[in-house]
């Protein structure tokens, strides 16, 4: 009995150690994650591209603009360029910190360091300057002293539209939500979600973004929110020009909306022309307010994070 017990108690220990003390490697490639990106960067370029939505120079490009704008820095374990590939990477996919960590053979703590580091710099919140993102997101010229080429080259625009700078509209993003704050967040369709707004340009880039609200509020209110708080720094439009906005939005002084009550959309008109002029307008406002539902589908399928947001806090989300 006593060598059962003896036997017994040495076979809880062995489990115990094997369990909670004895560490098994398990980052063992030997391909580790700056050998990767070596790999991808120096390689044909349509790897780079699927890796991280960029050519590799314009991967090298942001490096560099994020290390000699943004006082962003290397660390002693882990270079610029691997910082910024788990960042992107991680965007790029939608993967979750332990699919990120197995694919450059790093740590769970280095990597979300590392997704971290990138983050402060690209938002800039925490260091007190604007950030790549507020620089890159933004109205080259506010005075828009010109027409947009996409208006100006079409007969179906030009001279109609010819004072209009960009399109307006908002989206839904799917948000992990505590439970407790789920309520307040749900959207049209039962699910939390963040209500986003964008501004948007003729060349399918976005130029304003209101992000965080949530995904309750009215199109309007985050409208109203967006032009009417100073320090969001929002894009206003120039005397005699405007946004176009959909039905959705108030109809005021800038902000183009389209005949109420008519057709619209343009599968409506697909079996029927135009009637009247109010529908004719209708249906050229739809043909070229659609550049910004197009950037909202390339943005969505480009960057897959956007599909199934990871379990971040709210204000990282």
């Amino acid at each position: 009995m006593a060598g059962f017990t003896i036997h017994h108690r040495n076979d809880i220990i062995a489990s115990h150690y094997y369990k909670h003390m004895y560490k098994e490697p398990c980052m063992t490639s030997t391909l580790s994650g700056e050998a990767w990106m070596q790999e991808v960067l120096n390689g044909h370029p349509i790897l780079c591209v699927n890796a991280f939505r960029m050519s590799p120079d314009l991967f090298a490009h942001l490096c560099k603009d994020l290390q000699s704008k943004y006082d962003f820095t290397s660390s002693d374990k882990i270079t610029i360029e691997e910082k910024v590939g788990i960042f992107i990477y991680t965007l790029a996919l939608g993967l979750s910190n332990r699919d990120v960590t197995e694919r450059f053979q790093r740590s769970g703590d280095t990597v979300s360091r590392a997704f971290h580091d990138v983050l402060e710099s690209v938002t800039g919140r925490s260091k007190g300057y604007k950030g790549l993102a507020r620089d890159m997101i933004a109205t080259i010229d506010r005075a828009f002293p010109y027409i947009p080429y996409h208006i100006f080259k079409d007969k179906r625009y030009m001279p109609y539209f010819k004072d209009c700078i960009g399109c307006i509209d908002g989206t839904h993003i799917a948000a992990c939500i505590p439970v407790k704050e789920q309520l307040r967040y749900r959207g049209r369709k039962g699910i939390p979600t963040f209500n986003v707004m964008v501004v948007c340009d003729f060349n399918m880039c976005f130029t304003f973004l209101s992000v965080g609200r949530e995904g309750s509020d009215h199109d309007t209110r985050v409208f109203l929110h967006s032009i009417e708080t100073p320090s969001l720094n929002f894009p206003h439009p120039p005397e005699g020009r405007y946004y176009l906005v959909d039905k959705g939005y108030p109809d005021r002084k800038g902000y183009l909306v389209p005949y109420p009550k008519l057709r619209y959309h343009l599968e409506q008109f697909e079996n029927e022309a135009p009637t009247n002029a109010q529908e004719a307008f209708n249906r050229s406002h739809s043909s070229l307010r659609s550049c910004i539902e197009r950037s909202f589908g390339v943005l969505k399928k480009r960057w897959k994070i956007l599909s199934r947001l990871p379990m971040f806090s709210v204000k990282m989300q």
